[in-house]
């Protein structure tokens, strides 16, 4: 296998503490050639629908570590074209969409933009509605609910730019 790979799996094994079920993911794929290949041969990409995978350890799949870096990207993108900025969070019933809304939230707030989070799940049109009302400059909203119905243990981050 790559040697790249390699060194990205052992990266995380090394460094990817936080949750524990990524902790377990890493340790039961240690001799998986293929499963430590998928996880980590490329980075997900950012499309039309937002940042879409399974949930799972790597870079090639939704979790803590690719949610924040995600978020970071929009903070930067905030950071050089607004003096300040507000983004509006919400989430729905999908696996970790809590978890990811409120790691979002942590980066933004850790770059100084103000958050408006929901406390409770809301469908997306809430979401469109808060970044409006509230004036945001961007609004995020974790689901699965444009992916197909194969992905009923994923989440998509989508991260949208209101103005």
């Amino acid at each position: 296998m790559d040697g790249k790979i390699m060194q990205k799996y052992n990266l995380w094994i090394q460094n990817a503490l936080e949750d524990m079920d990524l902790i377990d993911e890493l340790n039961n794929i240690n001799e998986n050639e293929e499963e430590i290949f998928e996880r980590f041969y490329r980075e997900l990409e950012f499309g039309t629908g937002g940042l879409r995978g399974i949930i799972g350890a790597g870079d090639n799949r939704m979790n803590i570590y690719t949610v924040r870096k995600a978020t970071q990207g929009l903070a930067d993108y905030l950071k050089s074209h607004h003096n300040s900025s507000s983004v509006a969070i919400s989430f729905d019933s999908r696996i970790k969409s809590d978890l990811f809304a409120r790691e979002a939230a942590r980066v933004l707030a850790g770059n100084g933009i103000k958050v408006h989070i929901f406390t409770r799940l809301q469908p997306t049109p809430v979401l469109s509605f808060a970044v409006r009302e509230l004036g945001c400059q961007a609004g995020i909203m974790v689901t699965a609910s444009h992916n197909p119905s194969i992905y009923t243990d994923t989440n998509a981050m989508a991260l949208t730019a209101a103005k």
